[in-house]
């Protein structure tokens, strides 16, 4: 994986915003399950077929899948993280967590999260992560100050919470409750 320059970072913002968020601000409507046809993404967006597969293979999260379909048409998605204002049902299966995920987050929002636990608020999931290195990552994209939490996911899923696990292996749940909830200590 080669890093992405400014303009591809910028171009891959541009994709997400618009399979995540806002398909018709590039006059895109999304499938049943989130899928676009690649050459109208292209010719939405002003981008070449070399250039979106250089930001696919080079995203950092891996971010977006493509799919051939059965008449060799090429199709994108987000692999998750949609807005709940964007109907999609991604289609995957519930999965088995493990033991424990994780959660980063800037640490002014723990007092919210002791109390409340975690939600979904205007995403379709909740998304955990399956390290700490990789919570602390997620949590970093909004503040340099992280906490990170502790999910008791087997436990949240022996009482009947439904897990998924994306095709970029991001879990998803639509909430964690606080009592399943620990902060784990982190060194900067």
């Amino acid at each position: 994986m080669t890093a992405l320059t400014r303009e591809q970072v910028r171009a891959s913002r541009r994709i997400s915003m618009v399979l995540r968020h806002r398909p018709e601000s590039a006059g895109l409507r999304l499938d049943a399950n989130g899928w676009v046809p690649v050459a109208d993404l292209l010719r939405a967006l002003g981008l070449t077929r070399a250039e979106l597969d250089v930001i696919v293979e080079n995203n950092d999260k891996s971010r977006f899948a493509i799919d051939r379909r059965a008449d060799d048409a090429d199709w994108i998605r987000a692999s998750q993280g949609h807005s709940s204002r964007v109907a999609v049902d991604l289609g995957l299966p519930p999965a088995d967590p493990p033991a424990v995920l994780f959660h980063g987050t800037p640490v002014s929002n723990v007092g919210s999260i002791r109390r409340e636990g975690l939600r979904s608020r205007s995403r379709h999931h909740v998304h955990l992560s399956k390290d700490v290195p990789t919570a602390l990552v997620v949590g970093r994209r909004r503040s340099a100050e992280v906490a990170v939490f502790e999910v008791a996911a087997a436990a949240m899923a022996e009482s009947g919470h439904v897990f998924h696990r994306s095709d970029n292996g991001v879990w998803l749940t639509s909430e964690v409750p606080a009592g399943y909830l620990s902060l784990k200590p982190t060194n900067p």
